[in-house]
């Protein structure tokens, strides 16, 4: 049998949300047609035991450290025999037709090479992450410092189709040829950052990235929530991975300017993180 999508999950600690993420894919009106695969990155909340018997029909992969994001991605990707392919979020849901209705809007758009959706939190507030445009350094420092309308692309409206610069990881699906060409998620981002460097890839190689109305539940960054202070280190540390990749001819001043912007965000960060914690 032929699999037109594979839905790939890298589950991080987060058994329960991930359960219920499986049960909306599994609901989906796509299930004759897809395979799902999930990579376990060393998780240490029993999800090794406790999800594999409620989803037989789920490929399961258990990796012995924490591989992080790309990696884990890339490890399931080989596997994956989709047309398609879905890179998922696991603190994410999805409603029963999502699934047949982006993959028919990538068939019926051949310059497609990715596609996300509009995510919406628990709360029912979208999150404008959805679509992005490409983070140069001027976009970038705007972002860092609060003033992120361009790069969140505030003016496009939210109900309608739109070809954009940059789509979220929580939910991108991907030509398989594509990801071929492109050579899949650098594994030099632990986490974070690779969605941005992927979507810019494929439009590097001539493809569009889309962005569709199709609304999705994302109740955003729940393994991250463990170790805030990790996470903001990993977070800051692929901005400037990202940044010394696309943009290595820049002069001494504007490097020093960047990078010490982005220190300077990534301390007030840990301020912030510190000072919550105490406050409760």
């Amino acid at each position: 049998m032929s699999v037109r999508l594979s839905v790939i999950i890298v589950n991080y600690n987060v058994k329960l949300f991930l359960e219920q993420c499986l049960n909306s894919v599994l609901a989906s009106s796509m299930i004759a047609d897809m395979e799902v695969i999930v990579v376990d990155n060393a998780s240490m909340d029993g999800s090794q035991d406790y999800l594999p018997p409620l989803f037989p029909q789920v490929r399961f992969v258990f990796s012995p450290e924490n591989l992080g994001f790309a990696k884990a991605n890339n490890l399931a990707i080989k596997q994956a025999q989709g047309d398609y392919v879905l890179l998922l979020n696991p603190d994410t849901l999805i409603g029963r037709h999502t699934l047949a209705n982006v993959c028919r809007f990538m068939d019926e758009h051949p310059d497609a090479g990715a596609l996300g959706v509009q995510m919406h939190n628990a709360a029912g507030t979208f999150l404008p992450e959805s679509k992005r445009g490409f983070p140069t350094p001027w976009v970038s420092l705007c972002k860092l410092f609060g003033f992120n309308k361009r790069y969140h692309l505030t003016y496009l409206d939210k109900e309608q189709v739109h070809e954009v610069d940059i789509l979220s990881g929580a939910f991108m699906l991907l030509c398989k040829e594509v990801l071929r060409q492109t050579g899949g998620l650098d594994e030099a981002f632990f986490m974070y950052g690779e969605d941005i460097d992927l979507s810019w890839r494929i439009k590097q190689a001539g493809y569009k990235n889309y962005y569709v109305p199709e609304k999705i539940l994302h109740y955003k960054g729940e393994s991250a929530k463990q170790n805030q202070f990790h996470h903001a280190c990993v977070f800051y540390d692929a901005m400037l991975i990202f940044y010394k990749k696309h943009y290595p001819n820049q002069g001494v001043l504007a490097r020093w300017g960047i990078i010490s912007a982005v220190r300077i965000c990534q301390l007030l960060a840990f301020c912030r993180i510190k000072f919550h914690y105490h406050a409760k």
